[in-house]
């Protein structure tokens, strides 16, 4: 069932942004880099990498280049439109063409690269790689200005092996024990006003037993 609407719903939108993917296109293809789209190797449904596809917002070779694939808040390897693109999350968009091809759902655990996806423990991999990763879901709702959390270049690992990663895992696996049509659509919604309005909503608004945070990741947050 979320198969199907996660054709019907991708289509929708893919439609509806054309007039606005080709200006963009235009501007990536004479600008930077000259880079339109970026594909990086991500960890989907049972384990299998696929390719994540994103509108190019960062130098090309950014994955061997300071942070690596932790991405800081004003980093220096981000493109000036790329800056646009990610501050609005339409960077993300492309992902859709994932969705229809069936590597990912509109709604899952966020598919991160093999580097960060080993931060988990070995059964939270597990778990969460039982279903297909999403476009957006509860770790992407809850930490949607992560990069604002990874300030500090000397200490963004630590921060994110420690405090970030943990967190996203139990997140990520309370998602997959309660997933459901009901919460697939919901969480749609939510993805929707948290990118209109993110200073006012957030998860436990609507999933108030969700797993809460820290109080030092919560006062990060700024929850």
């Amino acid at each position: 069932m979320q198969r199907f609407f996660d054709i019907m719903l991708s289509c929708i939108p893919l439609f509806l942004l054309l007039p606005i993917f080709i200006p963009v296109i235009l501007v990536l293809r004479f600008t930077g880099e000259r880079e339109i789209f970026y594909t990086q190797e991500r960890v989907g449904k049972d384990g299998k990498t696929f390719g994540l596809l994103k509108f190019a917002t960062m130098l090309r070779d950014s994955p061997n280049l300071g942070t690596g694939t932790i991405t800081l808040q004003n980093d220096p390897r981000i493109l000036p439109f790329g800056g646009v693109l990610r501050k609005t999350k339409f960077n993300e968009l492309p992902q859709l063409f994932n969705v229809l091809k069936g590597n990912m759902s509109l709604i899952g655990p966020r598919p991160l690269t093999k580097d960060r996806f080993c931060e988990y423990d070995c059964y939270t991999q597990k778990e969460v790689s039982r279903v297909r990763p999403g476009l957006s879901g509860v770790g992407s709702i809850v930490f949607r200005s992560e990069e604002k959390l990874l300030k500090d270049p000397t200490q963004s690992e630590t921060i994110y092996r420690e405090i970030i990663a943990p967190f996203k895992g139990e997140l990520e696996m309370w998602y997959v024990g309660h997933r459901s049509i009901k919460m697939y659509f919901i969480l749609i919604i939510v993805t929707i006003l948290v990118t209109v309005a993110p200073s006012r909503i957030n998860l436990w608004k609507f999933y108030p037993l969700a797993p809460k945070p820290s109080n030092k990741l919560s006062d990060m947050l700024k929850l």
